[in-house]
């Protein structure tokens, strides 16, 4: 899970500062933050480094992702179109409080 998570953060970090895919709306000096934090941070999960510190901060910013862009429109992540915002703050959440696992960096520096 954590491996396919880090890609998708990595897709949108790579959609923001490349192109690919195209990203919809113009890059604010607050998306550009959130666009550093998805590539590097998405990387950084991707590979287990320094996993728990890293997934705490990409939960919180995928909670100001959710309520800034998406809650103001609707009350519901399905009518609203949070759904990912909302799964990716859990999930880094989790990952926060569980670790990467034994398949990652982190485990290979503790052992």
């Amino acid at each position: 899970m954590r491996i396919i998570v880090g890609l998708g953060f990595v897709q949108h970090g790579c959609s923001k500062f490349f192109g690919i895919p195209p990203f919809p709306m113009p890059l604010t000096p607050l998306f550009m933050v959130a666009g550093v934090l998805e590539l590097g941070g998405g990387a950084l999960i991707l590979l287990g480094l320094f996993t728990r510190p890293v997934a705490f901060v990409l939960s919180g910013m995928s909670a100001v992702a959710y309520f800034m862009v998406h809650f103001p429109q609707s009350f519901f992540p399905a009518a609203n179109g949070g759904e990912a915002a909302m799964l990716y703050c859990f999930v880094f959440l989790y990952l926060a409080a569980a670790g990467p696992g034994p398949i990652s960096l982190d485990a290979r520096r503790s052992a």
